[in-house]
């Protein structure tokens, strides 16, 4: 009887687990999610950081929508070039020259704690997107510079920007210009430039001369003597800020020579 009951049990579990097995079998081919065969291919060669640079919430989702045509094949930022062109090459098309240009993140602030004036000494949270909303935006004196508490910092899945003696500076060789840093920045302090910009202007102040000179050492008074030497007519002054033209831009430093505050770098 009881070599029936063992035999009865082993035929029952048997079978259930037949059935579970027929039953999942078939479900796996009726319910079966085709693979695009390029989409796997892109992501399997896209660096899988999930930084989210790109505009889109990870790899596999920039990697369905390129597949899809709705993305460039360069579309990601910390690839760049190199994994541009094996994407292209996936996709059977070319990289539009102009869009491979390596970008990375530039602050636009030099006022350290040498150059910067404070009108008090701050005690509290550490960050500065808590800070900016203390009135002033911060103890420094200019209300548009960095505010050194490094959000930035934290932000960056790369390491590759730190706070210097008061300020962020970015290791621009480390940059992967993911965005992240100019996200977390509430001064808007920080952008994107070609990796190889011979100048920039490292303020962002947007006061009257007089009142910038007061804050800062470094800073750009929109006197227009960059402007007005430019040979590449590749600077334009907007709120007393200087603007640089990278596509204009050819180099030749007349613009840092000029600028009587050193804003230029």
């Amino acid at each position: 009887m009881e070599m029936t009951g063992i035999l009865v049990a082993t035929l029952i579990v048997g079978g259930v687990g037949l059935f579970v097995g027929l039953f999942l079998g078939v479900a796996g081919i009726k319910f079966k999610v085709e693979v695009d065969e390029k989409e796997e291919a892109i992501l399997g060669v896209l660096p899988g950081n999930n930084c989210g640079g790109c505009g889109y919430a990870g790899c596999s989702n920039l990697a369905a929508a390129i597949a899809k045509g709705e993305a460039a094949v360069n579309a990601c930022p910390v690839g760049g070039e190199k994994v541009g062109k094996l994407i292209a090459d996936i996709m059977g098309v070319e990289v539009e020259a102009e869009a491979s240009v390596r970008q990375v993140a530039f602050v636009q602030c030099q006022g350290d704690c040498e150059k910067a004036k404070l009108d008090y000494d701050y005690s509290g949270i550490e960050d500065c997107r808590m800070l900016a909303f203390v009135p002033g935006g911060g103890a420094k004196s200019c209300n548009y510079g960095c505010l050194g508490f490094g959000s930035c910092v934290k932000a960056c899945p790369f390491d590759a920007i730190h706070i210097v003696n008061g300020i962020a500076v970015v290791d621009k060789d480390k940059c992967k210009a993911c965005g992240k840093c100019i996200a977390a920045c509430p001064k808007n302090l920080i952008t994107l430039i070609p990796y190889d910009a011979k100048h920039v202007v490292a303020c962002s102040s947007r006061d009257k001369g007089p009142v910038t000179i007061k804050a800062c050492e470094v800073g750009c008074i929109g006197c227009q003597l960059c402007k007005k030497n430019c040979p590449a007519d590749a600077i334009t002054i907007e709120e007393f800020n200087a603007t640089i033209d990278q596509e204009k831009c050819i180099g030749c430093g007349v613009c840092k020579e000029k600028c009587p505050k050193k804003a230029i770098i």
